[in-house]
């Protein structure tokens, strides 16, 4: 069974971590598309850590029979990944997106140079 204390700490925590997120949405810090995967975090592990039965049955479901809140553990470490994942998806699509802004850049400079040099008068 999982013991009253680590159900109580990571209660606290993931709570915690919730009222973080609303704050940087809330402030404008965080995106609220970008925030959806860490709110899901910061839900499944308050209610994980609520429903201790719940945690004992997924525990046993996993093979985890010697101390089943490291599911907890285990949970928030995929859902990490999950968030990992997609800001690197995010950062990846920014990234092209960032060259084809500095070759259109490029090419728009060129042109500009380009009709600057035709209009200058030919005496010069």
């Amino acid at each position: 069974m999982t013991p009253l204390r680590v159900s109580i700490v990571s209660a606290i925590a993931s709570i915690l971590l919730l009222l973080v997120i609303f704050e940087l949405i809330r402030s404008r810090r965080l995106r609220e598309r970008y925030a959806i995967l860490w709110l899901l975090t910061g839900l499944v592990i308050l209610a994980l850590s609520l429903w201790r039965g719940g945690l004992n049955t997924i525990a046993g479901w996993v093979g985890i029979e010697t101390y089943p809140p490291a599911v907890l553990f285990a949970v928030g470490s995929l859902f990490i990944l999950a968030v990992l994942l997609h800001y690197s998806t995010v950062i990846s699509k920014l990234s092209d997106q960032n060259t084809i802004l500095a070759q259109r850049l490029a090419i728009l400079e060129s042109e500009l140079r380009e009709e600057r040099a035709t209009a200058q008068p030919q005496g010069r």
